[in-house]
């Protein structure tokens, strides 16, 4: 039998395969955004809060919201961020590791 050709990344962790890629921070990025969104869409429903109220109380629109809620858009500001989890009595913490 011949030898097969080892695999590079044996041994090595995801976020080095990422990291070898290029795209380490980009898949970073939107992990991050969508466990955000998700955490901000559970904290309005356990404060009983609509869409429609909270774009009212973030002082935004509906479609404003919509794009903060959609785990795929990327798009939204960390001002954005900071003000919805105000509104749900949340904040948002960051660090560098």
């Amino acid at each position: 039998m011949g030898m097969t050709k080892a695999n590079p990344h044996l041994g090595s962790s995801f976020e080095d395969y990422l990291r070898e890629e290029g795209t380490y921070a980009e898949t970073t990025a939107r992990a991050i955004k969508r466990v955000l969104a998700r955490q901000i869409e559970n904290a309005m429903k356990e404060e009983g809060l609509s869409k429609a109220e909270m774009a009212r109380r973030m002082a935004t629109s509906r479609a404003a919201l919509d794009r903060l809620l959609d785990p795929e858009n990327e798009s939204v500001t960390l001002n954005t961020l900071t003000k919805a989890a105000q509104v749900v009595g949340r904040q948002i913490r960051f660090e560098l590791v």
